[in-house]
């Protein structure tokens, strides 16, 4: 990625890279000395999901979170040529950190409880992986816009309650990925 990105007609100067996911490479990015996320779309195959129009996928999950009430970062400008998205720096530990570093996640089982609630009553899941999850002032923020259709089967108390501790799943996954 260049130093310098142009969203629409905003430069962002690229600081770090924060992570990888299955449908972009998000950067920490200045903007008049203000920190923003810059998500870039990318094509790598992903052999345990479909993808259809990434950009627009984003954009519609982005609106059913905000309909549902999930605590989310806001989506402050979206390049659908460049497959480009600028959303809120939530600044924090993620709740990966926090149970691989050994600290207490309790206190955000019941907030993540509450967004598996709220998402259920509008027929969604949130994808519950702990790297999705950053804290800040108390409060958890679900910092990914991927959403689907409600399914029982990757529910949070089925699925992502599994990497909320350090269960045999979550130090497998550790010892595949750092």
């Amino acid at each position: 990625m260049d130093k310098i990105v142009r969203v629409n007609s905003d430069e962002y100067e690229i600081v770090r890279l924060l992570g990888h996911g299955k449908g972009g490479y998000s950067y920490l990015a200045l903007s008049n000395g203000k920190e923003v996320v810059l998500k870039q779309i990318h094509h790598e195959p992903c052999e345990y999901y479909a993808f259809g129009n990434k950009i627009e996928a984003e954009k519609n999950d982005y609106r059913r979170l905000k309909d549902a009430g999930i605590r989310i970062p806001l989506m402050l400008s979206i390049d659908e040529d460049s497959e480009r998205i600028v959303k809120e720096y939530i600044e924090g530990p993620t709740i990966f950190d926090m149970v691989r570093d050994e600290i207490s996640v309790e206190p955000y089982i019941t907030q993540v409880r509450e967004m598996a609630d709220a998402a259920k009553k509008a027929g969604l899941n949130i994808d519950y992986f702990p790297t999705n999850f950053v804290v800040k002032d108390n409060l958890i923020y679900y910092v990914d816009y991927e959403c689907n259709q409600y399914m029982d089967e990757w529910n949070f108390e089925n699925w992502g309650i599994k990497y909320w501790s350090k269960t045999p799943e979550f130090i497998q996954y550790v010892k595949e990925h750092e």
